[in-house]
């Protein structure tokens, strides 16, 4: 259990430096190196990174929306079939990102498990 905390907790750190930085797929480099550094097993290895990058994202969206009193987030959902439901756009959006660490992190995992066969 205590790897698991571990990699959640950083896996948000590194994902929040480096949103600082670089562009929306920095999260899937988070998750891939907390994939190399801290080995999960099983299934913990997508649900770890998915869930901490899908809180972050959470989080991450409603401060930002909350800032502009969802006035953006309410437009980009009448793009999109939410019928202009700005919560539905954040859990949608922290999903995305949700996937996009999960696979990551199974891709770092995989990285270990190549090297370590050699």
């Amino acid at each position: 259990m205590t790897k698991k905390i571990i990699n959640f907790i950083t896996t948000i750190i590194v994902a929040l430096i480096l949103s600082q930085f670089l562009p929306w797929w920095s999260i899937m480099v988070a998750a891939f190196a907390t994939g190399l550094f801290f080995s999960l097993k099983g299934a913990s290895v997508f649900v770890v990174p998915f869930l901490a990058i899908m809180s972050f994202w959470m989080v991450y969206a409603f401060w930002l929306s909350n800032t502009n009193d969802f006035i953006l987030a309410n437009k980009i959902a009448v793009l999109l079939p939410l019928n202009g439901n700005a919560y539905l756009l954040i859990l949608v959006t922290a999903i995305i990102g949700g996937l996009a660490a999960g696979i990551s992190g199974i891709f770092g995992k995989q990285c270990v498990t190549l090297l370590s066969e050699r």
